[in-house]
């Protein structure tokens, strides 16, 4: 599956899979890149594969190839979890820095400390759909709206916490034909809310309690936006495969 979405080049890596379990092994286990094993290739040669293939997108791909079987769109599932940052992942304070790169490579600085906000999509199997990334202190809402628009089709309902509890949001599902499973605040009126629906969301809490089994997915050590994502979309990848 590796050689159907790497880069064709006139020569192709030598001891691929090696390469990639050395990558594996390093976002399991959080550790740094010089620390991988001798058993692997040598460990800047997984280090500049994996940050080359993040920019190229190699690894939204393989995910993509993975996830394409039997999606369950019946009932779509959202959720945001807010993943704590390695001090060194800011970086030195720049010159004339005025707080746009970590927006742009997703970090900020929510109640809980330094760190990022990650949104998945997940199925009726409590299977990975599609992330989104934002600062740490981003509301969940505004990713739901890009995390529905990257499915092929609308689903049936959409299940999700009190934190997506917004009328134009339900209106947003309305007018596309989904059915919104969303419990009120407890200032809000009363809305519809069907209890075999919601009680299935634990499904979606426990694909973020395995993803962050990943050392290097339940803290960020990642300085760039993609690269932390590529971490991300390798464990559930992973997650995929496990199934």
């Amino acid at each position: 599956m590796i050689a159907e979405v790497r880069p064709k080049g006139k020569n192709p890596p030598k001891n691929l899979r090696r390469t990639i379990s050395a990558i594996f092994w390093r976002h399991q286990n959080g550790a740094k890149w010089r620390a991988i094993p001798d058993e692997f290739d040598p460990w800047w040669i997984a280090a500049q594969l994996f940050i080359r293939w993040s920019k190229l997108g190699v690894w939204q791909h393989l995910f993509e190839k993975v996830k394409d079987r039997d999606q369950a769109l019946g009932i779509v599932f959202l959720d945001g979890t807010t993943i704590r940052a390695h001090h060194k992942v800011a970086g030195a304070a720049k010159k004339g820095d005025t707080g746009c790169l970590r927006d742009r490579e997703a970090l900020g600085r929510p109640c809980g400390g330094f760190g990022t906000k990650v949104c998945v999509a997940a199925d009726g199997y409590g299977r990975a759909l599609s992330f989104t990334l934002s600062p740490g202190q981003a509301h969940e809402l505004p990713s739901a709206y890009a995390l529905l628009d990257d499915l092929p089709h609308p689903p049936a309902y959409v299940v999700c916490d009190r934190g997506y509890a917004s009328q134009k949001f339900r209106d947003y599902l309305w007018d596309r034909g989904v059915r919104s499973v969303i419990p009120p605040r407890k200032n809000d009126p009363e809305v519809a809310c069907p209890k075999w629906a919601y009680r299935h969301r634990h499904l979606v809490e426990n694909l973020w309690a395995r993803l962050k089994e990943w050392r290097a997915v339940a803290t960020r050590y990642e300085k760039t936006a993609a690269s932390f994502l590529s971490v991300i979309l390798n464990a559930a990848t992973a997650d995929y495969l496990k199934a």
